[in-house]
């Protein structure tokens, strides 16, 4: 989802119906969103939470509002799909509050299908911090299991919106390769295969397959971004990477 016009109908439905409608915008950028013009479409004002109000004060802003009638949270792409509100969701039932799930585009779908991967051959996912922040040991591990089943790795990198940080490709894999060379498991190397998408759901996505050698001096342009670490390849897979993100004709010798 890469800016308002992501939402779906039945998104609209349920919001222009509601009595108090909230929206949170710290857990995922969308580089095109108009709060002006979802507040048109739907005919209601949103309030903005914060991730402490959902989080540290486990969301009893929108627990209380939910007392008087019914309350709609917008969430951006597809609501509890690697995000943090499934506590909200919970503690709300709890209280005899009934809950509902309006499913919305997600960007775990979104990256794969504009790589050209096949969705069924993807092993664990996972977020590469800022490394700054905390050692990211946990991205390598999980790569390197993926890599020795033959897996594909979706790596989503950190964000901080509230400060408008956002973790870029090359940062990221600099940051892979310095793991790399305390690992040395063989798992990101110069020569690995990876694939770059920012922006995914916009109308003009950037996508660059290529190995990490050359992935970190590429441009990918303005946030978000994500990586995909292929593990065995279908030919279909290949020819995809190579017609659809530029890969290097040499990637065909990875062909199972």
């Amino acid at each position: 989802m890469h800016d308002d016009l992501g939402i779906s109908l039945r998104g609209i439905e349920e919001t222009s119906t509601a009595k108090n409608v909230f929206i949170e915008l710290y857990t995922s950028l969308l580089p095109d969103f108009s709060k002006k013009r979802l507040e048109e479409v739907t005919g209601k004002g949103f309030r903005n939470v914060s991730r402490k109000e959902l989080e540290e004060g486990n969301g009893e802003v929108v627990l209380d509002a939910a007392r008087d009638g019914k309350v709609v949270l917008l969430v951006p792409g597809d609501p509890l799909v690697a995000t943090t509100h499934v506590a909200l969701r919970i503690e709300a039932e709890k209280r005899g509050i009934e809950t509902r799930v309006v499913h919305g585009s997600s960007v775990l779908s979104a990256v794969i299908g504009l790589s050209g991967l096949h969705n069924y051959k993807f092993g664990k996912s996972v977020t590469i911090p800022f490394p700054d922040e905390t050692p990211p040991k946990t991205p390598y591990e999980v790569l390197t299991q993926n890599r020795n089943l033959g897996l594909h790795t979706l790596c989503l990198l950190d964000m901080k919106a509230e400060q408008k940080r956002y973790l870029g490709i090359p940062e990221a894999l600099a940051c892979l390769l310095k793991l790399e060379r305390k690992g040395k498991m063989g798992t990101i190397m110069p020569e690995t295969l990876a694939v770059g998408i920012s922006r995914a759901g916009s109308k003009k996505p950037t996508v660059k397959a290529g190995y990490v050698r050359d992935l970190v001096i590429f441009d990918f342009g303005q946030p978000p971004h994500s990586i995909i670490f292929p593990g065995e390849m279908h030919f279909m897979e290949t020819e995809a990477l190579i017609v659809l993100a530029g890969a290097p004709e040499s990637i065909r010798r990875a062909v199972e």
